[in-house]
């Protein structure tokens, strides 16, 4: 019998060691002395852990150009090739006219959302996180329409 690596019971038990393999890269980070002084750091990482594997599409620990790209169209901000592999080189260092940009690691991910200096995936991020603080939520279900509402 052919084993089946995508099955939802393999699927959960790769997302259960990517998890711990991120929450110990989270533990690092809490002990680091650089970001000591941030603010309210341990929910920031469990945020940023969630965010990244949501967009880790090959489940390998790290987002390439295709996780990228889901995540910019995901967020309303599409980007083109060359848009994506600067932003790439920007966060994981090197140039953007690489021909394959190296993916971006989580630590990458981490020390750019936790870092000082403003990358444009950062801000993009950070919008989206304002962005969605700021929508009213409509609790209940929708109001009851007439055909005078209609145009």
């Amino acid at each position: 019998m052919d084993k089946n690596i995508q099955g939802g019971k393999a699927y959960g038990i790769i997302k259960s060691q990517q998890e711990e393999k991120l929450n110990s890269i989270n533990e690092a980070f809490l002990s680091d002395p650089q970001y000591a002084e941030e603010e309210d750091l341990a929910s920031k990482l469990d945020m940023f852990k969630n965010k990244y594997m949501e967009f880790d599409l090959n489940d390998q620990g790290e987002i390439d150009m295709m996780g990228l790209k889901r995540m910019l169209e995901k967020l309303g901000v599409a980007k083109t090739h060359l848009e994506l592999k600067k932003m790439m080189s920007e966060v994981v260092g090197g140039s953007a006219q690489d021909t394959k940009p190296r993916p971006i690691g989580y630590s990458d991910f981490l020390n750019m959302m936790l870092g000082k200096r403003n990358a444009i995936l950062k801000l993009i991020l950070m919008f989206e996180g304002k962005g969605k603080e700021q929508e009213p939520t409509n609790a209940g279900p929708p109001c009851r329409k007439t055909f005078s509402d209609l145009p």
